[in-house]
C-alpha cells in the first residue's frame, strides 16, 4: 500500500480529491450541525469545484495505480 502513496500520481489525485471535496463537505457538514446560516444550502461554487475536479482526481489516482502495479511485475 505504501507504494501507491509513493507514487506522484495517486499523490496528485489525492490532493486534487482533497482540495475539491472539502468546501463542499464542509457546507454540508456545518449546515447539519446548525452553524452555516442556510439550514438547506444551495452550493453552487464548491459543488462545481467539485464536479471538475472529481473525475481528473479519479483518473490520476488510476494512472498512478496502473503505473506501480506495471513497476511491480
Amino acid at each position: 500500500m505504501n507504494d501507491y502513496f509513493r507514487s506522484g500520481w495517486v499523490k496528485a489525485g489525492v490532493a486534487l480529491l482533497v482540495i475539491g471535496a472539502s468546501p463542499l463537505v464542509f457546507i454540508i457538514v456545518a449546515a447539519d450541525l446548525g452553524f452555516w446560516p442556510d439550514p438547506n444550502p444551495n452550493p453552487i461554487g464548491p459543488g462545481l469545484l467539485f464536479f471538475f475536479t472529481f473525475w481528473p482526481a479519479v483518473i490520476c489516482i488510476l494512472i498512478g495505480v496502473l503505473r506501480v502495479r506495471g513497476s511491480r511485475r
